[in-house]
C-alpha cells in the first residue's frame, strides 16, 4: 500500500501539526546552511568562525545531526553569515 505524502515528512511520521511545522523549518534551514558553507567553499573551521561556534558544532551541522540544533540557533547562524532571515505568516 502506498500512502500519499502530506508534503511534510514530520506530519506523515505522526508529529502534531505544530511540531511538524517547526521540525520542517529546522530541516530546511539546516540544509540551507549546509549549502551555504559548500557554495562559499568554507572549511568547517572557517564556518565555525563565521557562526561564532566551535568547529565541532559545524561538523554536527554538516553531518545532519538534526536533534542538536534549535530553530533559534540555526537562525542565529544564518544571521551571523549575513543571510536575511524572514518568517512569514499565512492563513
Amino acid at each position: 500500500m502506498i500512502t500519499e505524502s502530506s508534503g511534510n515528512v514530520f506530519l506523515d511520521l505522526g508529529f502534531s501539526p505544530e511540531d511538524a511545522k517547526v521540525l520542517a523549518m529546522r530541516a530546511d534551514l539546516m540544509g540551507s546552511l549546509r549549502l551555504l558553507i559548500q557554495e562559499r567553499g568554507l572549511t568547517q573551521t572557517e564556518a565555525a568562525k563565521m557562526f561564532g561556534v566551535k568547529q565541532s558544532r559545524v561538523s554536527d551541522l554538516v553531518r545532519g545531526k538534526f536533534a542538536r540544533f534549535t530553530l533559534d540557533t540555526l537562525i542565529a547562524f544564518a544571521v551571523r553569515a549575513g543571510v536575511h532571515v524572514e518568517l512569514r505568516l499565512a492563513a
